[in-house]
């Protein structure tokens, strides 16, 4: 897709992040922007300021791990706008701490977020755009599912999420092979970010009740990942509005994968080079064992 002018697109996790700095691109490039957002303020907010830029916006509050919400999602969209040729399932959250260490309240809420809301939002979307495409040859559609390089990589310390953006990586590279057995007109794409600046970090701020343990403290490995996170987010350097020039970069290419800081993928070859060579998994602190020792020290209460 070159020309963006007077389609629409649907971007969850709207208020802030990637999702904000995509809306913005979407509403300078002449689109209808439904934002979607769970949090209602920032949502408010954002839509104001995409609005400002001349887009027709549509908000919407939406709970993506919630199925009749983006059913409800994708009516709204379709009644206000057609069918959309955008869909970026973007909205997610992040967890640490080690694999056993999660509650199975954590494993609910990032799976739920993370891999549910992308399955919700193909579910939901790929139909509709399958059906406008064979009406109109002209029609083109995109789909973007925002992943991580996560889920490339087995960082430790991380697991809840790497199984949920794992998932995502193989739910939208399928998706990529089956588009292409039936359509030329509808494309997938997989975003696989590394620490960029989002507010990801502070996700919590948005869990939901239901999905907190009352009872339960964060563990020494919860708060160390914690931590960590936080430095690494907020002092990333590659800005979400350059990530969000790289999707519509994509979409113009018609690109799949979609990257944020491409010499992180040296780690992936090695990843897969362990896979192949059938040897165990190489330490990923090996370039910096300092850091290495210094988290196990942490874990281990030294």
């Amino acid at each position: 897709m070159t020309s963006f002018k007077g389609r629409t697109a649907v971007i969850t996790g709207a208020a802030s992040g990637f999702g904000l700095e995509c809306s913005r691109i979407a509403a300078r490039e002449g689109m209808n922007v439904v934002m979607a957002d769970v949090q209602h303020d920032a949502l408010a907010l954002s839509a104001d300021e995409v609005r400002a830029i001349g887009a027709e916006v549509l908000p919407l509050h939406v709970d993506v791990s919630q199925p009749d919400e983006v059913e409800a999602l994708g009516t709204a969209t379709r009644e206000r706008f057609g069918v959309p040729h955008f869909v970026f399932n973007n909205a997610g959250v992040g967890s640490g701490g080690l694999i056993w260490e999660h509650s199975l309240k954590d494993w609910q809420w990032v799976l739920g977020v993370n891999l549910w809301g992308v399955v919700h939002g193909v579910r939901v979307f790929t139909p509709m755009m399958l059906e406008a495409a064979a009406a109109d040859p002209s029609y083109q559609g995109h789909i973007v599912n925002t992943a991580s390089m996560a889920g490339l990589l087995n960082p430790p310390n991380m697991g809840v999420y790497n199984v949920s953006k794992h998932a995502v990586v193989s739910l939208s590279e399928t998706l990529y092979q089956d588009l292409s057995l039936v359509t030329e007109q509808v494309h997938a794409h997989v975003l696989c970010p590394y620490f960029v600046p989002t507010g990801i970090h502070a996700s919590h701020r948005n869990r939901p009740e239901a999905m907190k343990d009352a009872a339960a403290r964060p563990t020494r490995s919860q708060l160390i990942a914690q931590a960590m996170s936080d430095k690494a987010v907020t002092s990333g350097r590659v800005t979400a509005a350059e990530v969000a020039g790289n999707v519509f970069a994509a979409m113009r290419s018609n690109s799949f994968y979609i990257y944020s800081h491409p010499k992180a993928l040296a780690a992936v070859q090695t990843r897969l080079e362990d896979i192949m060579q059938v040897r165990n998994p190489t330490d990923p602190f090996a370039d910096k064992p300092e850091l290495g020792v210094q988290l196990r020290q942490a874990l281990r209460g030294a």
